[in-house]
């Protein structure tokens, strides 16, 4: 069975776990929805889940091999509880292993870190994925300089784990501008979104769109920087030339934030 890919907002901090003070107390209900119901809706139950987080950047693609991964409670200003969350699935050293064997065979540099500890990116959306905290996880650096290309072509290296019971997701959110979430921001958000899937969804132009995503309208404004958008691209690259569906979308601090699933049959859209 081949598992799709999934690229998946991760919210904002550890938005899931708190009362949310900005706006309605549900803004994040439906993402919680979303990423609760996720495991669910795949066609079997992973083995392990390969997790590429917009907060992590390294010089070339790292993986981390702790058998145990630490937490980095990397956000500023949230109340007190929310350091203390938890989450204490097993790390997965045998895929970080995979991971470089078959990124060396497509001639991509990589590395390994065995101190590097989980990031929110990481721990915060798959507490709610994986409430038992039961499926093995390792997690895949960006590449500095962050080229689109690079890590599209990462993400083709890596598709053979899809047949290997391994869940490849890319954790960030498609708008990701912190002095753009606002109505000021909502009908751009908007056009953005429409733009990324219309390119999600046609296989055999999706690289190319994806390659030159800051030319598409409010890219630059979606993505002041693009590391919460790149892992996408790894997502998309693991599943060439296969469908993809907008899985899940909703407006969350008056803007547009969506999921896209690679490898999905389109009727699994978002309606």
């Amino acid at each position: 069975m081949t598992l799709p890919t999934v690229f998946l907002p991760h919210g904002a901090g550890p938005c899931f776990f708190m009362e949310w003070g900005r706006g309605p107390a549900d803004t994040w209900d439906r993402t919680a929805a979303y990423l609760q119901g996720l495991i669910a809706s795949l066609p079997e139950r992973p083995k392990a889940i390969l997790i590429v987080s917009g907060h992590w950047e390294a010089p070339v693609f790292t993986v981390g091999t702790s058998p145990r991964p630490q937490l980095d409670y990397d956000y500023y200003g949230f109340p007190p509880h929310t350091y203390d969350l938890s989450f204490e699935a097993p790390g997965a050293p045998a895929l970080a292993h995979r991971v470089r064997k078959l990124l060396s065979a497509a001639g991509i540099a990589s590395a390994e870190d065995a101190e590097h500890g989980w990031d929110h990116g990481v721990f915060i959306p798959l507490k709610l994925v994986t409430p038992d905290a039961d499926i093995p996880v390792a997690q895949l650096s960006l590449k500095a300089g962050l080229d689109p290309a690079d890590h599209l072509a990462a993400g083709r290296a890596l598709s053979p784990l899809r047949d290997e019971g391994v869940l490849i997701v890319g954790s960030g959110m498609s708008w990701h501008n912190m002095r753009g979430f606002s109505p000021a921001f909502t009908a751009r958000s908007k056009i953005f979104d429409a733009w990324l899937e219309a390119a999600v969804t046609d296989p055999p132009q999706r690289e190319t769109a994806l390659a030159h995503w800051d030319a598409a309208p409010y890219g630059r404004e979606a993505h002041p920087r693009e590391e919460h958008l790149l892992p996408l691209m790894v997502a998309a690259g693991a599943a060439p030339g296969e469908p993809a569906v907008v899985a899940f979308r909703d407006t969350v601090l008056d803007v547009v934030v969506s999921a896209v699933e690679f490898g999905r049959d389109p009727s699994m859209a978002e309606g």
